[in-house]
């Protein structure tokens, strides 16, 4: 077996793997959710008139500062809505699992013996003022 024919049985494992899964199908759900694509496109077309706005010869400063809460405000309901906060949490596990996959990788790159390599641990804080840099 070649590397890429390797690869893709990787892909398809992945594929099979139940945070996977949980990600497509939330993915999906987000997809088809008419009220939570509206507030994305919303959101979309507040921040470009924002943007506009900001970047016009002569700002209107009041009208920045509505755009700005216009857009928190869209922004905070898109993002707490259960389809979205499903997709988030869904895509946290997928995104931990091909860091895990990625970090094992880079360790056999770096020589060393791939039936023991164990993903790297992160202990993250979630405050970016005490680290060390990111993973």
């Amino acid at each position: 077996m070649d590397i890429i024919e390797a690869t893709r049985e990787l892909g398809k494992a992945i594929q099979k793997d139940e945070r996977f899964i949980r990600y497509a199908k939330a993915k999906l759900t987000n997809d088809n959710d008419e009220d939570l694509q509206n507030g994305i496109g919303e959101f979309n077309t507040v921040r470009m008139n924002l943007d506009r706005e900001m970047s016009a010869e002569k700002q209107d400063e009041e009208k920045i500062k509505e755009l700005n809460e216009k857009l928190r405000s869209i922004y905070a309901e898109v993002m707490a809505s259960t389809a979205m906060l499903e997709y988030n949490s869904a895509k946290g596990e997928l995104d931990a699992m091909l860091n895990d996959i990625n970090s094992i990788i880079m360790q056999c790159v770096e020589g060393a013996e791939p039936s023991t390599c164990e993903p790297e641990v992160h202990n993250c804080t979630g405050s970016c003022s005490t680290c060390g840099g990111c993973h």
